[in-house]
């Protein structure tokens, strides 16, 4: 029987079977294509302008340290893991082929000492040098370390509720939720916590991602080079709005940043307790600028006056005893009461 007639010219059997590859042929084909269009976005994450999306496309120190660290983790594993193997895998075919005269056959062989060491050598080699280039990375990308800069940065208090966030400018007494604005060419200082639940921090094309905790402070320091937006997200799942806690982080030139607080400070959403209230709920973005009264930009950003120095000690306050927040309360009334005396590993007390 020739099997290379057509699908139709076959026996039945011949032809119901090969009917079948003929079909998961087409099929295979048409799955191939459809993954190839759905991941072919997302390799242009890196190479996109407007909103920036990640790190290959790093629009600050952080993120252009971290694209590097990745490069060199990649350079490495492709040279000394991935290399070995597409070249030893054609040599042992080549090698060990059926009918060569050149290798031996050994079916009583154990041990070979040049194997052995290649074996383990080279895997410890490359632990090692991946541990001391994590090593040197984490430190060298420690989110509580300060940016170098001449320019004193600007601090940015970060509150998470469900399912937005808050962005506290304390020295300029304004906030924000949707939108955080940021001079470019300045590094930003934030203290981050969460009203809630644990959430997480990130903005890709800026190099971040740190976990805000209730009752607890984190740190982050960052910085965008250029004038620019930036897509902003909680990466922890927190519920059903989780999807929609996202922020654009916008980079502005000093002046536009200095109208922006301008305009926030005349605002007619005073950050009392009423507003607050409204934060608290299990709303998202869209929700809570509906309920404050700014239905037609349900989709937008909203700012806020009368931001005190005071609220954010205050919510990791409330949120560690699970009171109740009180923006105007004294800053020494939010602070934590001293820890009782603990025991120790060495069998000593201390404060």
């Amino acid at each position: 029987m020739d099997l290379g007639q057509p699908c139709g010219d076959r026996a039945p059997g011949i032809r119901r079977m090969t009917g079948m590859f003929c079909m998961f042929d087409k099929e295979a084909r048409k799955l191939l294509l459809g993954a190839t269009l759905a991941v072919f976005p997302l390799l242009l994450c890196g190479c996109s302008h407007d909103p920036h999306l990640s790190f290959l496309d790093p629009q600050g120190p952080v993120a252009e340290i971290q694209r590097r660290h990745f490069l060199e983790m990649l350079a490495v594993l492709s040279i000394f893991v991935a290399l070995p193997i597409f070249v030893l895998i054609p040599w042992f075919a080549w090698r060990y082929r059926y009918g060569a005269r050149s290798s031996r056959y050994t079916p009583k062989w154990k041990y070979f000492g040049p194997l052995e060491i290649a074996a383990w050598s080279g895997p410890f080699v490359i632990v090692t040098f991946l541990g001391v280039l994590v090593w040197h990375s984490s430190h060298a990308l420690d989110p509580y370390k300060p940016l170098v800069s001449t320019q004193t940065a600007l601090r940015i208090q970060v509150i998470g509720y469900d399912w937005k966030w808050l962005f506290i400018y304390p020295d300029q007494g304004v906030a924000s939720v949707g939108m955080l604005a940021l001079p470019a060419g300045r590094p930003v200082a934030m203290q981050l916590t969460s009203a809630t639940v644990m959430q997480s921090l990130q903005i890709p094309s800026l190099g971040s991602q740190i976990y805000a905790m209730g009752g607890m402070v984190t740190r982050l320091n960052l910085q965008a080079d250029e004038p620019g937006e930036f897509m902003g997200e909680n990466t922890m799942y927190n519920g059903e709005g989780f999807h929609q806690q996202q922020f654009r982080a916008i980079a502005m030139t000093p002046d536009d940043f200095n109208a922006w607080v301008s305009k926030a400070r005349s605002s007619r959403h005073c950050l009392d307790k009423a507003a607050l209230r409204a934060l608290s709920r299990r709303t998202t973005r869209g929700e809570l600028i509906h309920a404050l009264g700014s239905g037609k930009h349900r989709e937008e950003s909203i700012s806020f006056s009368g931001a005190s120095a005071r609220l954010f000690p205050a919510v990791v306050r409330a949120t560690m005893t699970g009171t109740a927040v009180d923006p105007q309360a004294p800053v020494h009334a939010t602070a934590p009461r001293t820890p009782p005396k603990t025991e120790t590993l060495l069998g000593k007390r201390e404060p």
